[in-house]
């Protein structure tokens, strides 16, 4: 590779990497992922800056975490002049392209990059202020039923597969292209799929293709209520995992669905990797692939993200960078927050045309990684350290949970009281760099300014979602 790189930064949604074969899981196929990770780098201890949609990508875009922002939920607005990887690579003369979803909130739907192939499977707008009803409950909620046997299976089709198929079609297209028209500046292309979030609904094909095979089950201790902290009630509460089984059947049914779903992902991965093979780019291109945030799964009989356990926080990571250290694995921790110094040092972009970043390249070597989460569907700030074999996870005013993650990989045992020194340290560590007091004073005042101006625009029909324009007068023959 000669010169500055490609960049293909590929992005699934609430994919956990323990069930990819790239992680060692012996039963989920994703044969592309796997070879990604011979050739390149994997890091086994990669976390999300914020297990949430919305906050988390704002983060992963900007190298900050998501309360510097002001992006606490699914519909906090990502400030235009808050500069991105895709501005960052603009002005080192990339051409910056966006296929797929990427959850930004606001008026700006661009955020840096030239051009947006499609839409976003979700709103751009406030429709998501997690408001509360009279008697302080969070109004939007109820995601376990998604969870169950009754919503989770087989369908002939999905919008979530056209949405994704036409983010495929988009992003081959435009590597295609590419090769044919062989412009002089290297490309950033993300391409970021909706899959395997929920709904978990596939194909007859995907569900068959895990007929017969071991579907691992969740299995919870007797006194399971009693391990719960306030975040893990709050978060129960909120998706109603109590008005739902959650029985052998759900649980069977959710993880063959989910099963295929990665696979999915994973097939649209490998064609990325063949059109870059086949036009003759694979070796002129970094690849990177990741996700936003992973999903409990029923683990620990809990749904969906918005805790800090590995279910919910850990991501995959991939990195392939031609002519580097093919099938290396990388044990410490690293954080999304850490691909904007990465990529910049890979595209060459000097240190004194950056903005500081709370991360750091993923190569530099091992220091201690935060996560964060607030606001929606919780009732105080949440924060989380890994620094070493320690995790510390702490509620502010209410309680805290510590867990050796060598020896209790399953965060079974909480070795808070038996580690005083331990938490004082990791609980220094996490108010020195965040400010609970502050963050719960300003996401409230954002949730309240949000509601009265999402009220407005409903009223006034006001949309921000995006339009993607395809010039068919010049596409073809003419």
């Amino acid at each position: 590779m000669e010169g500055r790189p490609n960049i293909l930064l590929v992005v699934a949604d609430q994919l956990v990497p323990f069930l990819t074969g790239a992680y060692g899981h012996p039963v989920v196929k994703t044969p592309n992922l796997d070879r990604l990770a011979e050739r390149g780098v994997r890091f086994d201890a990669a976390y999300t800056p914020y297990p949430l949609c919305a906050p988390a990508r704002a983060a992963l875009m900007t190298g900050r975490y998501a309360s510097e922002l002001g992006c606490y939920d699914n519909a906090a607005v990502l400030p235009a002049d808050e500069p991105t990887l895709a501005h960052y690579l603009t002005n080192a003369g990339y051409e910056t392209v966006l296929s797929g979803k990427m959850h930004f909130i606001g008026p700006d739907q661009l955020h840096g990059f030239r051009r947006r192939l499609t839409t976003d499977v979700y709103p751009a707008g406030l429709d998501w202020v997690p408001t509360q009803d009279e008697q302080g409950r969070f109004v939007r909620g109820g995601h376990a039923r998604l969870y169950t046997a009754e919503r989770a299976g087989v369908a002939p089709w999905t919008k979530f597969f056209s949405y994704d198929e036409e983010t495929q079609f988009r992003a081959l297209e435009y590597l295609r292209e590419r090769s044919r028209l062989q412009p002089a500046e290297p490309f950033f292309l993300t391409v970021s799929y909706h899959h395997p979030h929920d709904p978990f609904v596939v194909t007859p094909e995907l569900w068959d293709l895990y007929e017969g095979a071991e579907i691992e089950l969740p299995e919870f201790p007797a006194d399971l209520e009693s391990t719960y902290s306030a975040l893990d009630r709050w978060a129960n509460e909120a998706h109603e995992t109590g008005a739902v089984a959650l029985d052998e059947d759900d649980l069977y049914a959710l993880r063959r669905a989910y099963y295929g779903l990665v696979t999915y992902v994973d097939r649209k991965l490998g064609e990325l990797l063949a059109v870059l093979e086949a036009t003759g780019q694979r070796e002129d291109t970094v690849v990177v692939f990741t996700s936003d945030h992973g999903d409990m799964l029923g683990e620990r009989r809990m749904v969906q993200k918005r805790v800090f356990y590995e279910w919910s926080v850990r991501v995959p990571l991939v990195v392939d960078v031609p002519g580097g250290d093919g099938g290396a694995a990388v044990s410490h921790a690293v954080s999304l927050l850490d691909l904007v110094p990465t990529l910049l040092d890979l595209a060459g972009v000097p240190a004194e045309e950056r903005l500081p970043a709370a991360g750091a390249n993923v190569f530099a070597g091992e220091q201690p990684v935060f996560s964060e989460y607030h606001v929606e569907k919780v009732r105080a700030p949440s924060f989380m350290v890994r620094d070493g074999r320690w995790k510390y996870v702490y509620t502010h005013g209410h309680d805290s949970r510590l867990y050796d993650l060598e020896a209790d990989p399953g965060e079974w045992r909480d070795l808070a009281p038996e580690q005083p020194e331990v938490v004082e340290r990791l609980r220094a560590m996490i108010l020195a760099r965040f400010d609970p007091d502050r963050i719960a004073a300003d996401g409230e005042a954002s949730v309240r300014r949000r509601e009265l101006v999402r009220r407005a625009m409903e009223r006034n029909g006001t949309r921000w979602d995006y339009q993607p324009f395809v010039d068919a007068t010049t596409q073809y023959v003419r």
